[in-house]
């Protein structure tokens, strides 16, 4: 027989925290979405002007975020730096963007090995506290150092403004910096240093639109240069369609879903690059997530089935308003980077989201119409390209003048020949192909389809006799015949 430990009571398992560090910096926070965190931390304090400030120094540079917050006493302080002080469901003022009250930690440790804190609240003394990843391991222990080094204090003492109150957010021991070889003048390494801080201001300009857009709430800047909000749905633009908003309810909450398709990128001219956004116009497509006016999700389907990016849709854009409370409902991570809508709501989102695409594409396909319109009746395309009975099909235009001279057989045929191959090969119809191409493959152009079997064999016997005037036997004609596209799928001489 067993004997089991039925001792009553418990054990105290502490997590060790080397490995709740290495498991911190694992999370899987890009750079610009962990200075975004910090930014968060800003606004959430009241915090009118934030300065990002990266600075190269070889294995020695640092990144840093100022602002002119509230800041925080000595108690506040130590609150601020324990690994998940604040649970998701701990009570939150209206502008506050926390959610797990471990923004700070986990995007500090992703980025560095030292993470010093500098705060001061209005009427109080200045406060530092110092995590350093080192000191953590080697101790075992969540050492929380007071004060900082010598070096960091002079960083401190040149970012410290003599404000009445902010904080200071000090990232030293970078990651990817503070390796065996860097030095200070390795001009690639510092080139990637600053290319990093390039994406960063196009990240934070996306997430922070709003506040940087509206009515003077928030000025950010990255290494002195202020940053303007890019607007995702460009609403000043008069040749935006602005679709009804929806208020949908959500058990006690409710989701303001507001659709919008962007003019024809050719309207845009010179601002069709900025439109696009720091992803590109084919990953800028979709459902912004916003919460509490702080963009969640910037260009994405939502996992929504038949729902997949194509540049027919480059053009919608759709704003989806997600209260805090609802945060749990949405599946919010804790990089703030992720969503996931409730059952409740998915359906409204299709029901939207498939009507902003449709008008999407017929603005890409009225336009390509026009643009044929304009060229005058002289102008012939070399490829057709029509939709029949839910089938694509794509044909070489027999009316071009210069498919008529090679189909004639003039005097100059093989010139005319090389030149006819040459155009087909620069005018593939794929604009037409992404407009008319319905989800998945199911219309798929299908080749010789309706065809008579005599014209097949037609095409194919040239094909071979060609490769017998070249060089090959009959049975390696039809064997070279029987692997060549379409053929390959068909039946037909070639085979026997």
């Amino acid at each position: 027989m067993v004997n089991h430990d039925v001792t009553p009571g418990y054990d105290i398992a502490s997590p060790d925290p080397a490995g709740t560090v290495a498991s911190l910096r694992s999370l899987g926070y890009s750079l610009e979405a962990a200075v975004a965190d910090l930014v968060d931390n800003s606004v959430s304090a009241g915090a009118r002007r934030v300065d990002v400030v990266f600075s190269w120094d070889g294995r020695d540079s640092w990144v840093a975020v100022v602002d002119d917050g509230r800041g925080m006493d000595r108690d506040e302080l130590v609150t601020a730096m324990r690994v998940a002080a604040r649970g998701p469901s701990t009570d939150r003022t209206v502008h506050d963007l926390g959610r797990f009250g471990m923004g700070l930690k986990t995007a500090s440790f992703s980025q560095a090995g030292r993470l010093t804190v500098s705060s001061r609240p209005a009427g109080g003394a200045i406060t530092v506290r110092t995590w350093d990843l080192n000191v953590v391991a080697e101790t075992g222990e969540w050492r929380l150092l007071h004060g900082a080094d010598a070096g960091t204090r002079e960083v401190l003492g040149r970012l410290e403004d003599g404000s009445e109150s902010g904080t200071v957010v000090l990232w030293r021991s970078l990651h990817r910096f503070d390796l065996d070889g860097v030095v200070v003048d390795d001009a690639v390494v510092q080139r990637q240093f600053y290319v990093e801080m390039g994406r960063v201001e196009a990240h934070l300009a996306m997430v922070f639109g709003r506040f940087l857009s509206g009515r003077g709430r928030l000025e950010l800047t990255v290494n002195g240069t202020s940053l303007t909000g890019w607007d995702p749905f460009l609403r000043t633009h008069p040749g935006v369609q602005r679709l009804p908003a929806e208020e949908i309810p959500v058990g006690s909450h409710s989701v303001r879903i507001e659709p919008y398709v962007l003019p024809h990128p050719k309207r845009l001219e010179k601002d069709a690059d900025q439109a696009a956004g720091p992803a590109g116009w084919l990953d800028q497509q979709g459902f912004y997530v916003y919460r509490r006016d702080r963009l969640i999700l910037a260009g994405d389907w939502l996992g929504i089935r038949t729902f997949r990016r194509d540049e027919r849709y480059n053009l919608a854009r759709i704003a989806v308003d997600v209260p805090a409370e609802a945060d749990s409902d949405w599946a919010i991570d804790v990089r703030k980077s992720a969503a996931v809508p409730p059952v409740g709501v998915r359906r409204h989102l299709q029901r939207i989201g498939q009507r902003t695409r449709t008008l999407a594409a017929e603005v890409l396909s009225h336009r390509g119409r026009i643009n044929a319109r304009a060229h005058g009746a002289e102008f012939v395309y070399a490829w057709r390209v029509d939709k029949t009975d839910g089938r694509i099909r794509c044909r070489i235009n027999r009316e071009h003048p210069l498919v008529r001279e090679v189909l004639r057989g003039g005097p100059d045929g093989a010139v005319d020949a090389r030149a006819l191959v040459r155009l087909l090969e620069e005018t593939v119809p794929v604009a037409a192909l992404r407009i008319m191409h319905d989800v998945d493959t199911a219309d798929d152009p299908e080749p010789f389809l309706g065809a008579a079997p005599q014209e097949v064999t037609a095409v194919a016997e040239r094909i071979y006799a060609s490769l017998v005037h070249q060089g090959r036997t009959p049975h390696e004609a039809k064997q070279r015949l029987a692997v060549m596209s379409p053929f390959d799928q068909l039946d037909g001489f070639w085979r026997a």
